[in-house]
């Protein structure tokens, strides 16, 4: 008989026994944040710059006839951070092809970088132990790509650099609605075990209420926070919730493509014959 994908083992495990490859990427992330942090100024904002998701010179460097168009608008604006900005991306500190993944590397503060690490191994963690290393690091790679395309969408023209795992983090939360949430399962995070529940399809996940609350607070949140972040003062930059949302819908979108356990077999249909 095939042993149930969906069986829980009775041997407990401890609650904060993370996966190895958690561990790595939040210690490479903590230890990437320390070396910026004790450059001087001038070597850091080099850093960022030229690593860091630039959406003005991703565009620049896709199609070079732009970067005219582009400056003008800029100089007639009259910001003098943006044309300081676009000049340090262009000339000072071009920005790298890979600036697309390296940017998740970056992180603007100690408490960014934390925060990020905190949510990645909450929700990261069930998705590693589900996936395995290789997938879960194709997922990781999808998710931070996301993030900055959907960002550059809507600001091709800005070169105000973009730095953080946000969207990879927002990915694993989008892969996790698949499962975490399921109508049989209690819904807690810190469950050794979530990764062993069982897949919703997507007609049971639009259906499930505390699947849809979710989306709804993360959706609501996230657009308050990136409205918000730089009148409050929780951000000088503001927050890039455009990447948010783009690591979430790939997350969301590529989990089921990813998981290697199937989701629940529908119920058996009855019919009744006629005499």
């Amino acid at each position: 008989m095939q042993p149930d994908p969906f069986h829980r083992p009775p041997a407990r495990e401890p609650v904060f026994n993370l996966p190895p490859v958690i561990i790595v990427i939040a210690g490479a992330l903590l230890l990437i944040h320390l070396l910026v942090s004790n450059l001087d100024q001038r070597s850091a904002v080099e850093v960022v710059f030229t690593w860091g998701f630039v959406p003005g010179a991703w565009t620049v460097w896709r199609d070079p006839g732009a970067a005219d168009a582009i400056l003008r608008e800029i100089l007639a604006s009259g910001d003098v951070r943006a044309r300081v900005s676009a000049q340090f991306a262009l000339i000072e500190a071009p920005s790298s092809a890979w600036s697309v993944l390296t940017y998740a590397l970056l992180h603007g503060s100690w408490s960014h970088v934390l925060l990020n690490c905190v949510w990645l191994a909450a929700f990261g963690t069930p998705i590693a132990r589900r996936l395995g290393t290789a997938r879960f690091l194709a997922l990781c790679l999808a998710t931070a790509t996301g993030g900055p395309l959907a960002h550059w969408l809507f600001h091709s023209g800005d070169f105000t650099p973009m730095v953080g795992a946000s969207a990879v983090v927002s990915g694993m939360m989008g892969a996790a609605a698949w499962f975490v949430f399921a109508r049989s399962a209690s819904g807690a995070l810190v469950d050794p075990h979530a990764h062993l529940r069982p897949r919703e399809t997507l007609q049971q996940m639009l259906r499930n209420r505390r699947t849809l609350i979710f989306f709804g607070i993360w959706f609501a949140l996230n657009f308050l926070f990136g409205v918000g972040a730089a009148p409050l003062g929780i951000s000088d930059g503001g927050v890039a919730w455009e990447a948010h949302i783009g690591g979430f819908l790939v997350g969301l979108a590529l989990f089921p493509r990813l998981d290697p356990l199937p989701p629940p077999a529908p119920p058996p249909v009855y019919l009744r014959e006629d005499a």
